[in-house]
């Protein structure tokens, strides 16, 4: 089969890619293919294809040919110069965008790769509730889904993982909050890799939900003391009441030089139980999963000597900024409307200073004393629908034009809510007084406007029809 890997750089795209390609074709999608290792010997040539996985368009290229994908992406990183927003949101955005090209491209089976989920929905962490959000996005496609969930995946390069050995390489003694003690069910990545090898294009995992686990329940106090023994360490573990979560962030911060975007959902994540249902895990015919110990020793030799350092920050475009919000939708309304509305909104909140101009698609926000465009926006109605409104920023005193920068606004399927994300902008300003002046404004404008959005939900009001419409 033909087979799509979005996040085929991460540690385990790039380890499926090698799994799969022994006896399919690969497409392997990324933000920069050319900075890509070559496959080793044997198996199919792997086609990488240059994939901005916020860029509906790119997506759509990215699938094409394709008949099943398969989707690693957690957005927990940067993904531009300047990005503003939460991570949920940007996961949001990615997902949506890959669900709506997978069913233009008429695919097969999306295989989405999740997070173990505690029993209890109501204790979840952002990072597991952005992981459920996405899973539904996938499930209520209508292409069909197969979702794996996993906790921790045991492997030389996962952050996770690189984390707590940095943490038992380098202090003799550790003290552990007392939720370290919360058991969790990690696996390895080549079981992660086989169940996942397992899934492509079988019938019989189409809209399945499967749990993903080693047969050790441990925690990560415990998994620390069995890859103290691997390492051939002697390590102490203390117990101590006074190290809250934020503090436990800095202090493996300090340690082992992870982000904070990384470190942050880990340690949110260790004070919920994290185990396979039994009823839902996955059994792969003749397969034996590693036990942790059996998972670390061999993560532990794949690590290059000389202590690398895993958590240097991705390969982002220079001087673009993302700028993505999260916004109540009112009843009744369509992200058409909470564009019409932004776009009538924005002028008369700021009407002693700004004036919006339409010509045709153009629109035009202008500074009214001289009358000097600031941002200039072209509609694309051939790339938008009522559910989601595309403007592509083509110039204005304010920024560069360039082909990529672009301003939406899409629903959160079912209704919920509305996304508004400024992707791929080039500012005209000088970098640093853009990021502390008009960035910032921005922000503010977007946040106004929720307020616009939560009064018009109060009065119940109804939507305009078109940008003129009332002015």
């Amino acid at each position: 089969m033909k087979v799509a890997i979005a996040g085929a750089s991460g540690f385990v795209g790039r380890a499926l890619v090698e799994k799969l390609r022994e006896h399919h074709e690969v497409i392997a999608l990324s933000r920069s293919p050319s900075r890509q290792e070559p496959p080793r010997a044997g198996g199919k040539p792997v086609e990488w294809r240059g994939c901005d996985l916020f860029s509906l368009l790119d997506i759509e290229k990215g699938l094409e040919g394709a008949e099943v994908a398969v989707y690693l992406v957690h957005s927990m990183r940067p993904s531009a110069h300047l990005s503003q927003g939460r991570f949920e949101d940007f996961d949001l955005i990615v997902a949506d965008n890959f669900v709506r090209a997978a069913a233009k491209h008429q695919l097969r089976q999306i295989i989405y790769l999740g997070g173990l989920l505690p029993e209890s929905r109501a204790t979840l962490s952002r990072h597991l509730r952005s992981r459920l959000e996405v899973e539904e996005i996938f499930r209520a496609s209508r292409v069909p889904e197969t979702i794996l969930r996993a906790s921790m995946i045991v492997g030389a390069q996962g952050s996770s993982f690189q984390m707590m050995w940095r943490l038992v390489k380098r202090l003799p003694v550790m003290l552990c909050p007392r939720w370290t003690r919360t058991p969790t069910q990690p696996v390895a990545l080549t079981d992660v890799v086989q169940a996942l090898s397992f899934c492509v294009g079988r019938e019989e995992c189409l809209n399945q939900v499967y749990d993903v686990a080693g047969p050790d329940v441990l925690s990560y106090r415990q998994m620390m003391a069995v890859l103290a023994r691997v390492l051939g360490k002697k390590r102490r573990f203390w117990t101590v009441p006074f190290l809250t979560p934020r503090l436990s962030v800095l202090w493996i911060r300090l340690i082992t030089g992870a982000p904070k975007e990384l470190v942050k959902p880990l340690v949110a994540g260790l004070r919920l139980r994290l185990t396979a249902r039994e009823e839902k895990i996955l059994r792969l015919p003749g397969h034996r999963f590693l036990s942790f110990q059996e998972a670390a020793a061999a993560a532990v030799k794949e690590i290059p000597p000389g202590d690398p350092h895993a958590f240097q920050r991705p390969s982002v475009p220079r001087h673009e900024a993302r700028s993505v919000q999260r916004l109540p939708l009112p009843p009744g309304w369509t992200a058409e409307h909470v564009a019409q509305a932004y776009l009538r909104w924005l002028p008369r909140s700021n009407s002693a200073f700004l004036m919006a101009k339409v010509e045709g698609r153009r629109v035009s926000l202008c500074w009214r004393w001289p009358e000097i465009p600031l941002l200039v926006l072209e509609y694309s109605p051939e790339r938008s629908t009522p559910h989601r409104q595309l403007f592509y920023v083509r110039g204005g005193r304010l920024s560069r034009q360039g082909p990529r920068g672009r301003l939406e606004f899409r629903e959160i399927p079912g209704g919920r809510a509305v996304i508004t994300a400024l992707h791929n902008f080039s500012p005209s300003l000088p970098w640093v007084i853009y990021r502390w002046t008009q960035a910032w404004v921005h922000l503010a404008t977007m946040r106004l406007y929720r307020v616009y959005l939560l009064r018009r939900i109060r009065k119940k009001s109804k939507p305009w029809t078109t940008l003129a419409e009332g002015s």
